[in-house]
């Protein structure tokens, strides 16, 4: 398990469009911060402009970047080795599928935490060009990394389940891109039709991971929000592990 780990973690950072796609993360969240103004297309403003300081803005557009960032860390992570036909020999490895997933999502993730890690930056910045070195609100901070954690993990899950179901990389990155969607805002949008208002639109909105997201943001940890992200996560995993089954069966 450890080695198909840091081979995923190799295969990843020894190529130049893995460096790419962290960078275009990091660039992308420090673009708008600091420097895009606050425009119909994005509607955060930057924190010069806002005048508080606060990191509302990233923890607002974070979850929008984890869109596109994480189906490019996962979309390889089982279509390459059903294009190349290595997922044979990946299968006659002393361990079980469950394992296998593990190792992938492990690795997955850990590429997600190394791009989040540079974004503490913007924690100092914003103490630092604070006028009255006034503290910041380090409950609701601390909460929403944590909330932003547990959102990387659950689109990490899905983006292997998409790995998992398909040979080709792009349909992978684009059917993960539209279902971290549907569960992070689609819910919400389908709260708001009329047909569900009256009761069905606050459980459609509870489905939404982005309803559990927000209420962690509010540095208020509660347990429902996290089992409902370990629950999703553990839902997808497993799914990838039937999907990756009916695979192997098949080959």
């Amino acid at each position: 398990m450890r080695g198909i780990y840091f081979k995923e973690l190799n295969a990843f950072l020894s190529s130049l469009s893995g460096y790419v796609v962290l960078l275009a993360f990091l660039i992308a969240s420090g673009l708008l911060l600091w420097v895009m103004p606050d425009t119909n297309i994005f509607p955060f403003g930057n924190i010069l402009d806002y005048g508080y300081a606060t990191l509302d803005q990233f923890f607002i557009m974070a979850p929008l970047l984890l869109l596109f960032l994480i189906p490019a860390i996962t979309m390889r992570s089982f279509s390459e080795e059903y294009s190349k036909g290595t997922i044979e020999w990946l299968s006659t490895k002393p361990l079980t599928h469950l394992q296998v997933i593990g190792a992938k999502f492990l690795a997955s993730f850990s590429l997600v935490i190394i791009a989040l890690l540079p974004t503490l930056i913007y924690l100092f910045s914003i103490v630092w060009l604070s006028l009255d070195n006034s503290p910041l609100d380090a409950g609701a901070i601390m909460g929403a990394y944590i909330g932003l954690i547990l959102l990387s993990g659950t689109f990490t899950a899905i983006g292997l389940f998409c790995s998992s179901i398909t040979d080709n990389q792009i349909v992978s990155f684009l059917a993960a891109l539209f279902l971290c969607f549907l569960f992070y805002s689609g819910f919400e949008a389908f709260s708001r039709i009329s047909t569900f208002r009256g009761g069905a639109d606050y459980y459609l909105q509870m489905l939404g991971m982005d309803y559990h997201y927000n209420s962690i943001s509010r540095g208020v940890i509660d347990t429902r929000d996290i089992v409902y992200f370990l629950s999703l996560t553990t839902l997808f995993i497993f799914l990838t592990r039937y999907s990756l089954q009916r695979k192997i069966l098949k080959s």
